[in-house]
């Protein structure tokens, strides 16, 4: 007990030292993060563990992936571009077959998906809120509350997924269009790669915008009484004014766990040493770094919202609320020097 005192302590004094949370920017985030990990660790293992390794350990192989349905919709899409006058260079073969395969493995574990993950990241922001409460993280408590809040949660991942899928269905329809022209008025090849690439850089940016808004509007589910539609405008209006703070993370995460796919691909499914043997221990290390790297971008995200919302309440004269204390459950609270958690969570 005394230890966990002494953790306490120095979170608080830790966080004294970075009180601005207002305006806090994309490294403030992630060190916000690495502080919350380390003084509340044991329930963020428990859910990279039981929650988020298991999907991880699945997607990074792809292992319900269909090789033959993947080459079919590949050469659709490489057709596709070819029909749009895009000459069949081998980055554009790449990008059709990561395309494709992205987009068979998010059909076949959506289960895994709107279950696992989704469970995974409401206990991220639940026990990201016990830690600025400095209440400790029950599992108990935190299914009671996922029994109350699962409905709306659900609804605002569908919302979500819908939204995404606008926006994938969107940018081909475009693409198609702008490059069937510009074939049709007789360009170069290069001036219609050109093109390509250009269509692909703007939309890069639609769509990682897109997302964060999407990854907060889960949060907001969780943390507030909104859900669906309402969830993702009140998403869309609490980044504003943050939103390159939110573009930041997305890439990093993204950078991240393209990085673990890109070796996992070589060293895993390309490459073996002597016997293979070399795949039984870097395989599963890779698949756990991956799940650690999900855990981090979960995380980063509740504390985005947190400092997104602190700069809204302190502008409106407003107050923070916990899930936690809505809900009306006590959880067991972690003594402190009598340092309130409401005004901590105003000056972080």
């Amino acid at each position: 007990m005394e230890k966990l005192e002494d953790s306490v302590l120095d979170f608080d004094a830790e966080s004294s030292n970075n009180s601005e949370h207002r305006g806090m920017g994309t490294l403030e985030v992630l060190r916000e993060t690495v502080r919350i990990l380390r003084y509340n660790l044991s329930s963020f293992m428990a859910v990279a563990a039981f929650l988020i390794c298991p999907v991880c350990a699945i997607l990074l192989p792809n292992l319900l992936v269909d090789q033959s349905l993947l080459r079919r919709l590949s050469d659709k899409l490489m057709l596709l571009a070819m029909s749009g006058g895009i000459p069949l260079m081998p980055f554009v073969k790449k990008s059709c077959q990561k395309f494709s395969e992205t987009a068979i493995s998010a059909v076949v574990c959506f289960p895994l998906y709107v279950t696992l993950l989704l469970l995974a990241k409401a206990a991220v922001v639940y026990s990201v809120d016990c830690t600025y409460l400095r209440k400790k993280a029950d599992s108990s408590k935190f299914f009671e509350i996922a029994l109350k809040i699962w409905r709306r949660v659900w609804s605002t991942y569908l919302w979500a997924c819908m939204v995404i899928v606008g926006c994938l269905i969107f940018f081909l329809v475009i693409f198609v269009g702008v490059s069937s022209t510009f074939s049709a008025l007789g360009s170069s090849d290069d001036l219609q790669l050109y093109m390509a690439v250009f269509e692909g850089l703007v939309f890069s940016v639609a769509f990682a915008y897109a997302v964060v808004i999407c990854n907060m509007a889960v949060v907001i589910s969780v943390l507030e009484d909104a859900s669906g539609l309402e969830a993702l405008l009140r998403s869309s209006n609490l980044i504003k004014g943050r939103t390159q703070v939110g573009l930041m993370i997305f890439l990093l995460s993204t950078i991240g766990t393209a990085f673990i796919e890109g070796l996992f691909e070589h060293r895993v499914q390309t490459l073996s040493y002597g016997d293979g043997s070399s795949r039984l221990w870097e395989g599963p290390l890779l698949v756990i770094m991956y799940s650690f790297l999900v855990l981090i971008d979960f995380m980063m995200t509740a504390v985005f919202y947190f400092s997104c919302k602190s700069c809204r309440t302190e502008a409106s004269g407003g107050e923070l609320h916990s899930i936690v204390d809505s809900m009306g459950f006590s959880n067991e609270a972690i003594p402190t020097q009598s340092q309130m958690s409401e005004e901590f969570r105003h000056n972080l």
